[in-house]
């Protein structure tokens, strides 16, 4: 992989926070925890909260209670894989970790709002699952998380794994404006790389197409090719992920190319490396030269300018053949696979490398996936030390993610000629497709609770890829350049408060801006006027107010 120096710098919340409405900082308990004393930021846990502890726990040993416990674990519910009681992840977490949990289980569709009066009310467990960073940020100043980074020492497969992987820069991006951080994310050793354009490659060997796009604007002309060459379809590329956001894959995925941030992944700040300054996204030459690149897709007649519509309508043109491409990632290409061969079409499909554009060949550094947040009234519990070292066993070590990965050998998968392999009858995402039984649904592995969003080592997470995406993200993760990890302006709460409430209705403004240049409801020689509005709502005061935490804190 290419790669670049990261920037050096004490950083509190990103700027990606921001996009979720958060609007308070700061705060936590700096004093005694139980019989405890505290030494800086460092805490010690006294006998009282020791119940159930190993009395030496360190990297790469397996954790066991030494009398049985049960944590209160906040579960997220994913209609995909309903939560069993009977499953084998909890029997073995029982008998072999003597762990067992009290389960306030959440649906999907309510967790985030369910999970949010919970910690309000004062009521919530004292593991929260599935928090992706800067979601915790709006808990803080009421004194209802553990700041964790106050408990490292108890936690050293999640230290060697910082220190391993190179992660100290991007953990510093999750520290407030107290200097302490209060989630503890998912680690990955390699950037995350997921999402991209699949296209009907047999429509495009039939338009003479033989090589991937090497740029955006070769990708849009390759568009244009496929239309003439098969003039039966309606469009060369009709979009999905377009419902509650326009673009919300492709801008992500195609924005770092131009030097901007966009789609799901659109902040209003961007971080300029050479001035050393934030700059406004959404206004940015980057953002421009994106939606002008995207813009004439739809204008040449190439691209679908139904940019509203639902993933089943864009999933249906693509499977029918009446488009040709569509965005998609290394899990989605299988289903459209299943798909095609339930219609009877037989087709082939691939997901293409991503094309850089005039800004490069980039990728947004993204190691730290969905985590979890302790309550902080659980350092008050008889089995508090217990909780940190299951939890570090768990989610950092590495058997605690092999096995939340894969299950237990000989049960759910063996070992031949020193690799793992799925016994036959079960599957999971492109691994045995058709098997009767899934790993997530029947045994309760692979699942986001407990394994944080696949974060791991490069080994566990190519374990469970097809060859095909495993050569992709090789592929992508070869041709392109991560970019430095963006410093985190320290903001304090009233900055935060002030900068959340600008950044709100900016961010709404730009969206339907985005969707009405994107299809030519507005002409973008109207730029200029929607600079003007954009400064009308504050975007020069969020700028502004950004630039002046983090020269503080330089």
């Amino acid at each position: 992989m290419k790669s670049t120096r990261m920037r050096t710098a004490v950083a509190a919340v990103s700027i990606s926070t921001l996009a979720l409405g958060l609007a308070a900082c700061g705060g936590g308990d700096e004093g005694e925890t139980g019989d405890g004393d505290a030494t800086g930021d460092a805490v010690t846990i006294g006998a009282e909260q020791s119940v159930g502890a190993m009395e030496e726990f360190a990297a790469g040993d397996t954790f066991r209670a030494t009398e049985p416990v049960e944590l209160s674990l906040l579960y997220r519910d994913h209609p995909n894989y309903p939560v069993q009681d009977d499953w084998s992840i909890f029997q073995q977490l029982e008998a072999n970790q003597n762990v067992t949990f009290a389960r306030t289980d959440v649906p999907l569709a309510d967790w985030d709002q369910k999970k949010a009066l919970l910690i309000g009310s004062g009521e919530t467990s004292d593991i929260m699952s599935v928090t992706y960073p800067g979601q915790e940020v709006q808990f803080v100043a009421g004194g209802a998380l553990l700041p964790v980074s106050d408990y490292l020492e108890y936690m050293p497969n999640f230290s060697q794994k910082i220190e391993d992987w190179g992660l100290q820069e991007d953990l510093d991006n999750l520290r407030q404006d107290d200097g302490k951080f209060y989630i503890l994310p998912g680690l990955r050793e390699i950037t995350d790389v997921q999402y991209s354009v699949v296209i009907n490659d047999d429509m495009w060997t039939k338009a003479g197409i033989t090589e991937d796009p090497a740029t955006w604007e070769e990708f849009a002309a390759d568009l244009q090719t496929v239309k003439e060459a098969n003039p039966d379809i309606d469009y060369a590329f009709s979009d999905r992920w377009t419902d509650s956001q326009p673009l919300g894959a492709m801008l992500q995925y195609m924005a770092p190319n131009f030097g901007a941030s966009g789609g799901w992944g659109y902040a209003n700040t961007w971080y300029d490396d050479a001035a050393g300054q934030f700059t406004f996204n959404g206004t940015s030459d980057g953002y421009r030269q994106l939606l002008e690149t995207v813009a004439g897709m739809v204008s040449s007649g190439a691209m679908d300018p139904e940019i509203t519509q639902n993933d089943d309508q864009a999933k249906q043109k693509f499977i029918s053949g009446s488009s040709a491409a569509i965005s998609g990632n290394t899990q989605e290409i299988t289903v459209y696979r299943t798909a095609m061969e339930d219609a009877g079409k037989d087709a082939s499909i691939r997901l293409l490398t991503l094309p850089g554009g005039p800004a490069g060949s980039n990728l947004l550094p993204s190691r730290l996936s969905s985590g979890l947040m302790i309550a902080a009234d659980a350092a008050e519990k008889p089995y508090f030390k217990a909780l940190l070292q299951y939890v570090d066993w768990q989610y950092y070590s590495d058997e605690g993610m092999e096995f939340a990965q894969w299950g237990v050998e000989g049960e759910t998968y063996d070992v031949v000629d020193g690799a793992r392999t799925l016994k036959e009858d079960i599957g999971w995402n492109a691994l045995n497709p058709g098997a009767p039984k899934m790993l997530n649904t029947d045994f309760g592995y692979s699942n986001g609770v407990f394994l944080l969003a696949n974060g791991s080592s490069q080994e566990l997470l190519e374990s469970v890829m097809s060859d095909e995406v495993k050569e992709w993200t090789r592929a992508v993760l070869d041709a392109k350049t991560v970019l430095p990890v963006t410093p985190a302006a320290r903001l304090d709460e009233m900055e935060l408060e002030q900068a959340s409430l600008l950044d709100t209705q900016l961010k709404d403004a730009v969206m339907a801006a985005t969707a009405a240049f994107v299809t030519g409801q507005r002409s973008l020689d109207d730029w200029d006027a929607y600079v003007a509005e954009l400064e009308g709502l504050g975007a020069t005061q969020l700028v502004d107010t950004y630039n002046t935490a983090l020269a503080r804190q330089q």
